[in-house]
């Protein structure tokens, strides 16, 4: 394979990678944008909406397209409801605590689901092999282009789609829009807030569920802890391209799988993840608000 020929293979490969971790990063992004809140429990609802696919899966002998499709509605609806309860239970009680709470109780929450999970019989500890469909390649000018990247391209470009339409052309998104930019006033204008902080939590769950089928159909394998560092990552995506903003986390986020696999394949694979927080380290040095973030000045 020639140097170009390598060169676009890597970038395939980075664009199914930043695609799932753009989907992450939008939950990231979006409970921040609305709740003021950086919810690091976010990749741990990636592993529940893993092992609620994983469970759908093994009902058949085989995993089958429409097995599939039922597997990504399940999970989706099992995870929105499991944010929903998240943040009445955990995050609801402290929206007028000092900010520094929430946060801890995201990092609790996290601890909580993830061992939570670990002792949870149907789930174990030990590792689980992920079902997937049969393993189909295209060669299109000498790049291998995979079934299952088209499957992450599709589904993850069809929900940000999806999720731009709702946040930007109906009621309930201007809602949010509304609530994002000053909760007071949307209260006083007849929004229900408490509503849409919850509506916003379900989305952001639902589209960490489709992203951790996903990243299970592409790494097949599931297990408690699978979460933590796509989580991670996402959030840096999220911050790289601004966080509170609903494009830039998807730029953040084909940015940062891009640069990952270009660094796996011409670098060194020992250095992904040393380039992926380099990259975070150097955005918040040079541009604190990342590539779309607005210029607002907060105290945390």
């Amino acid at each position: 394979m020639g140097l170009l020929q390598e060169v676009f293979q890597q970038l395939v490969n980075g664009l199914a990678l930043g695609s799932i971790y753009a989907l992450i990063a939008l939950g990231y992004t979006m409970v921040y944008g609305i709740a003021k809140l950086i919810n690091f429990a976010h990749g741990d609802i990636l592993m529940l909406g893993a092992f609620a696919g994983f469970f759908v899966l093994i009902t058949a002998s085989a995993a089958t397209p429409i097995l599939y499709i039922v597997s990504f509605v399940v999970a989706m609806a099992i995870c929105a409801a499991i944010g929903v309860i998240m943040e009445k239970t955990c995050y609801k009680p402290l929206r007028n605590a000092p900010r520094m709470n929430a946060l801890i109780t995201a990092i609790g929450l996290s601890f909580f689901l993830e061992n939570g999970a670990r002792v949870f019989p149907p789930i174990g500890p030990n590792p689980k092999q992920f079902p997937t469909l049969a393993n189909v390649n295209f060669n299109l000018f000498g790049v291998n282009i995979s079934q299952v990247q088209i499957i992450v391209f599709i589904v993850s470009i069809g929900l940000m789609v999806l999720l731009n339409y709702i946040v930007n052309y109906t009621k309930v998104g201007k809602a949010m829009r509304a609530v994002s930019f000053d909760r007071g006033a949307a209260y006083l204008m007849g929004i229900n807030v408490n509503r849409i902080i919850s509506f916003t939590f379900a989305i952001g769950s639902a589209l960490a569920a489709a992203a951790g089928i996903l990243f299970s159909t592409a790494y097949p394998q599931v297990e408690p802890y699978m979460g933590i560092m796509p989580g991670i990552k996402a959030f840096v995506a999220a911050v790289l391209g601004g966080i509170g903003s609903i494009p830039g986390a998807m730029i953040g986020g084909f940015i940062l799988g891009v640069a990952e696999t270009l660094t796996k394949g011409f670098i060194s694979s020992q250095l992904a993840d040393a380039i992926a927080f380099g990259i975070l380290i150097v955005i918040l040095i040079v541009k604190p608000t990342g590539i779309l973030g607005a210029n607002v000045s907060e105290k945390v």
